[in-house]
């Protein structure tokens, strides 16, 4: 098995390319700690590596952002050993039955809600995840859009500035019930 590795513009992260598929399409998982890693038996093994702070899934890709006093140098041999020999040898990644049991519902008759969802899959989410994080719907209320950064999005310097230029001015102009897009506190 060979990992590519690429880097993102949040220095802190790294995106690792196994090539194979970590998790279903269109699914992400974004762990900020040890504690939210109940349904991940690998982002869990991830943390257990000091300077480990972020862990997130996507359909082919892990990225892992460190702490500021770790150097990528020594850290980035052990996230490719543990990496490899997870997915080598077919250990569970993310466990399905918590996710079932536990998913979350945006409503049936919310028309608005699904027509944002709809853009952020299609227009957003295929460009972030190319820099190797990603950018899912919270909410929608009064006008307002709620979205969790993920990845290496969560904390890079130009997030902020692809959050309000970028996607607020696609979904006002095909959304005019959209009036602000701010991101939703974890």
């Amino acid at each position: 098995m060979f990992i590519q590795t690429q880097e993102t513009p949040n220095p802190a992260t790294i995106k690792f390319l196994p090539g194979q598929d970590i998790v279903s399409s269109g699914k992400t998982y974004d762990f900020s700690s040890v504690a939210d890693t109940k349904l991940s038996p690998l982002a869990s093994r991830l943390f257990e590596i000091e300077g480990v702070v972020r862990v997130f899934l996507s359909r082919d890709f892990v990225s892992i952002t460190k702490a500021e006093d770790t150097d990528w140098s020594v850290l980035k041999p052990m996230v490719l050993a543990l990496l490899m020999e997870h997915l080598s040898t077919g250990q569970q990644i993310i466990d399905e039955y918590v996710i079932e049991n536990n998913s979350k519902s945006i409503g049936d008759n919310d028309v608005i809600a699904e027509q944002i969802i709809e853009l952020l899959n299609d227009r957003v989410r295929p460009m972030v995840a190319m820099d190797g994080g990603d950018i899912v719907f919270d909410r929608f209320e009064d006008g307002v859009v709620y979205l969790h950064m993920q990845g290496a999005c969560s904390g890079c310097p130009s997030s902020t500035i692809t959050l309000k230029s970028g996607i607020e001015t696609m979904l006002k102009y095909y959304i005019p019930e959209v009036v602000e897009v701010r991101q939703s506190i974890e």
